[in-house]
């Protein structure tokens, strides 16, 4: 029987890059970060949630041939790598403007929904974003 979800996946074209907006501007920190051989394996977390993993992939071998490779790339180029990421806050409000001074662009400005206060941006990969206060 499944017990938890450890590891989820985005595409990323440039692995600095996206540690530069996950660490440097979400606040987000550095889980592993190991070179394999044939690639790097590279996963974030939110600070103190450790057990939950975003790997920050690059699409390429071995995990896809050469034109599938070039294929994934042109999708996250234009946005459409499926990515999505959804993050817990207690006050969206507040993290919208703390985000916002850091120079991050938002899709969706704080909205209130039936489950409480979102909002939503993409990262530089155009992986989509949203991050929520819900009610309890």
């Amino acid at each position: 029987m499944l017990k938890a979800l450890h590891i989820s996946q985005v595409y990323v074209l440039d692995q600095e890059e996206a540690l530069a907006f996950y660490v440097g501007k979400l606040g987000l920190k550095v889980a592993e970060d190991a070179d394999l051989g044939y690639m790097r394996w590279l996963t974030v977390c939110v600070p103190g949630d450790e057990a939950r993993q975003i790997f920050l992939e690059r699409p390429a071998r071995p995990a896809m041939d050469e034109k599938t490779e070039g294929q994934v790339r042109d999708l996250v180029t234009k946005g459409n790598g499926g990515g999505q990421l959804f993050f817990a806050t207690d006050d969206c409000r507040k993290t919208y403007a703390e985000l916002k001074a850091k120079g991050i662009s938002f899709t969706q400005e704080p909205e209130e929904q039936p489950y409480g206060i979102d909002c939503a941006l993409r990262d530089p990969f155009g992986n989509k974003i949203r991050i929520a206060q819900t009610r309890n």
